[in-house]
């Protein structure tokens, strides 16, 4: 069956279906899409169901698919014959665990504070949202509020891992907030700030409120209260960009990669001249700019590239982050999710610090724009802007 085919009246299609089905350069990002489906599309009694959600709701379904890509890139085996949770899978080794999907979506439950400013309004909603969307699915698992099903119920669910899957597509600006917020979520840090970067301890946060008043914990992964969940996979990457990237149709990319070399104590004297910003114009379509600072023993920083998608790679597994909860019943092997590209985030219940591994030339995030000289030079603008150069 063919995600892109529909019978549906054109006011039940999603806008994001209905402009790449209108796109007359996105039929490689098509084939792309339909590639990344295989097996999800061969679920008994669901493909109808599942490409209906794709043309209807689009961003939940077009996260499996990005996922069910990923998972088989790893090696994994995808029981598709249980519909619940989304994925049952079996690694090369034998070891299987579970993963439901969620995404924070648009809705009008979040009301407008006017009492914040912008950033900190956006802080805000997404941080209820993706918070609200992992305690709904602990919920499930546990059967509260007159679940039929609970996770925990079923067969190939007990004794093994539960894992949720997240990804946030509430705003136009949902996946430009990195990890921030579900650090925030999970871990209960903010992000970091210049003493946090001398120090190596970011600041914390215990909570939120809702618009209503009631607090929302965050912090739920440096304690036993969400023990039901093994770990969250979490990315601002496996978007719609990525399969325009991985189409090679051509478009102007924005992209930021986290950079950071390990220094000893001489290594790190004589980097000195080398930190700050640097920017070069690569050619008139490849535009860098590099950041560099010196902390706890490491080179590190972060590369922003503007270029044109003939200039530009990127990996499907690129900008991947798992999150470890060591409170949890069933924890996930460490070792299952073994990739280069990946971020591997934990929280160390004896230091009372999240610890990260951070690949060096992780993809932070990535933006795709029509391919105009006037938007590569807009954008390059605005980030020599940013940077003060």
């Amino acid at each position: 069956m063919k995600l892109f085919e529909t019978k549906l009246p054109e006011n039940r299609l999603h806008t994001s279906f209905r402009q790449i089905v209108r796109d007359p350069s996105a039929g490689p990002v098509r084939d792309v899409i339909q590639t990344w489906a295989e097996g999800l599309l061969d679920r008994r009694g669901e493909q109808r169901k599942f490409i209906n959600e794709f043309q209807t709701t689009f961003n939940s379904a077009f996260w499996e698919i990005y996922l069910n890509r990923a998972f088989s890139e790893l090696g994994f085996k995808v029981d598709y014959t249980k519909a619940s949770p989304d994925f049952c899978l079996e690694c090369p080794s034998g070891y299987q665990f579970n993963v439901e999907a969620v995404i924070s979506d648009r809705s009008r439950e979040l009301a407008r504070s006017p009492n914040l400013d912008q950033e900190a309004e956006f802080k805000l909603q997404n941080t209820l949202k993706l918070a609200g969307k992992i305690k709904d699915k602990r919920d499930i698992f546990r059967g509260e509020k007159g679940t039929k099903s609970p996770y925990s119920t079923l067969d190939h669910v007990k004794g093994r891992p539960f894992v949720i899957a997240v990804a946030p597509f509430n705003s136009d600006h949902s996946l430009m907030q990195n990890n921030e917020i579900i650090n925030r979520v999970l871990f209960g840090i903010e992000a970091p700030d210049q003493e946090s970067l001398l120090t190596g301890i970011q600041k914390k946060v215990s909570s939120v409120s809702k618009p209503s008043g009631a607090p929302v914990e965050l912090g739920i992964f440096t304690n036993g209260s969400y023990k039901e969940i093994s770990a969250v996979i979490f990315s601002t990457t496996g978007t719609y960009g990525k399969a325009v990237v991985a189409s090679g149709i051509d478009r102007v990319v924005r992209s930021t990669r986290y950079r950071q070399t390990q220094k000893t104590a001489s290594e790190l004297a004589d980097a000195g001249g080398n930190l700050g910003v640097s920017h070069r114009l690569e050619n008139p379509q490849d535009y860098r700019i590099s950041l560099r600072f010196a902390s706890q023993g490491l080179i590190a920083g972060s590369d922003v590239r503007i270029c044109s998608s003939d200039r530009y790679q990127e990996s499907h597994l690129d900008g991947l982050h798992i999150y470890y909860n060591p409170f949890a019943e069933f924890p996930l092997d460490r070792a299952v999710f073994d990739a280069a590209e990946i971020t591997h985030n934990w929280f160390d219940p004896e230091s009372g610090q999240p610890m990260h591994q951070h690949p060096d030339g992780a993809l932070v995030s990535r933006q795709v724009f029509e391919p105009a000289q006037g938007i590569f030079e807009y954008l390059v603008a605005q980030f020599r802007a940013l940077y003060g150069i």
